[in-house]
């Protein structure tokens, strides 16, 4: 039986509905979204007309109108609801634009053309979607998979999730990891960086973009200067490129470089930041080490749990009000600090490694009315936390 995420059962819902409004599906590359969407229209007993712009060459508006014809020609067969699902939107030139006049024009006749739209890239979409199309979209997220979903359609275990990381297009080849390496590599973080990184973006250089991004998949939940990084990559030009290539890949759902947490200026620029990659299979795709010999290797092990929990939240605190940083005051460090208004959150994460709680200590002497969460040994357990979202341990007491 195909497996539904819970988001299915969301937009299915919304789509039934006339809304004032365009749904936005956004997330990840190889997550489901187009599956989602599929699945959704198969919930609706409307006509429907789905299309992708996902091609070599980034199709023009007139792709969009030709897409708009064919949902307005099914329309005058049903003479009442036609749904339009327009996948890798963010591919097309000019696309806010022609949404917007379709969108208004369609409104304005009184037809019921509801619409889906999907993309991969938060950077882009975003930047569309607030400049030309305020207030006409209602935004939902897809995250990657978490440890619960992939332990219910695949049947997996806590330490498999935690090291294979959960694409659903690479769990049949996990019992060849020389092809589930190869697939993660070729089929999705090549095809990200190449359409959706490079192609969408002015990039100066290329190579750089790539090296940076390998260097975080090599040091993982580590802070890393800038300074040190254009030590380590070549042509690496200067630390404001090194950052605008970190948002980049942010936008891609790739890594993220958390800032150092200050309160009252919340992300302290220009601080060392915190590599973060949002799923541990691009760590690992690109490690030479075995799942047995990352289980088996305590400090590897730490540093994919700690990514792990850093990706957790990324993905589930990703648009919300809150922000992700991390604390260090000399050699006192506190893994990561969640900010949402006034209220704080650091979170320390136990492997199972013995450590000493220093940075905890002096976090909480520096912020008293901060909240403290401990996961892993001698706090929740690391399977307890990842089955349930990050707003669940972020309630107030």
């Amino acid at each position: 039986m195909e497996f539904e995420r819970p988001l299915v059962k969301v937009l299915a819902s919304s789509l039934k509905k006339r809304l004032p409004v365009f749904q936005v599906l956004i997330g990840p590359r190889q997550v489901g979204k187009t599956t989602i969407s599929r699945q959704v229209l198969k919930k609706l007993s409307y006509p429907s007309v789905y299309a992708s712009a996902d091609s070599p060459l980034p199709p023009g508006p007139e792709w969009i109108e030709s897409q708009w014809r064919l949902a307005e020609v099914e329309l005058q067969k049903s003479r009442k609801t036609v749904v339009l699902v327009l996948d890798e939107i963010q591919k097309v030139r000019g696309w806010s634009e022609s949404l917007k006049l379709h969108w208004e024009r369609t409104q304005n006749e009184g037809k019921d053309i509801r619409m889906l739209v999907l993309g991969s890239s938060a950077l882009l979409l975003q930047e569309g979607l607030t400049e030309s199309l305020a207030g006409r979209f209602f935004l939902t997220r897809c995250p990657h998979w978490s440890y619960k979903e992939c332990s219910s359609a695949f049947g997996w275990d806590f330490k498999k999730w935690l090291y294979f990381g959960g694409y659903p297009g690479a769990a049949v080849f996990i019992n060849d990891e020389e092809q589930w390496k190869r697939y993660i590599t070729d089929s999705l973080i090549e095809t990200v960086l190449a359409r959706d990184v490079l192609q969408m973006q002015k990039i100066t250089k290329p190579a750089l973009l790539r090296h940076l991004f390998a260097l975080s998949a090599t040091y993982p939940a580590q802070i890393f200067s800038y300074n040190k990084m254009l030590g380590q990559l070549q042509d690496a030009g200067n630390t404001t490129t090194l950052a605008h290539y970190l948002r980049l890949l942010e936008s891609a759902f790739l890594v993220s470089g958390l800032e150092l947490f200050s309160k009252g200026q919340v992300r302290k620029r220009g601080s060392s930041p915190k590599l973060i990659l949002w799923n541990n299979a691009l760590i690992n795709a690109l490690s030479s080490r075995t799942f047995r010999e990352a289980v088996s290797d305590a400090s590897l092990w730490g540093r994919l749990t700690e990514n792990a929990v850093g990706a957790h939240f990324s993905n589930g605190l990703s648009g919300t009000s809150c922000a992700l940083t991390y604390w260090r005051d000399g050699d006192n460090e506190v893994d990561f600090v969640v900010s949402r208004g006034t209220s704080t959150w650091g979170i320390e994460v136990k492997s199972g490694r013995s450590g000493k709680m220093s940075g905890m200590e002096r976090f909480r002497a520096k912020y008293p009315k901060a909240k403290t969460l401990i996961v892993g040994s001698t706090g929740i357990p690391l399977e307890k936390f990842f089955s349930e979202q990050p707003e669940a341990w972020l309630q107030q007491k």
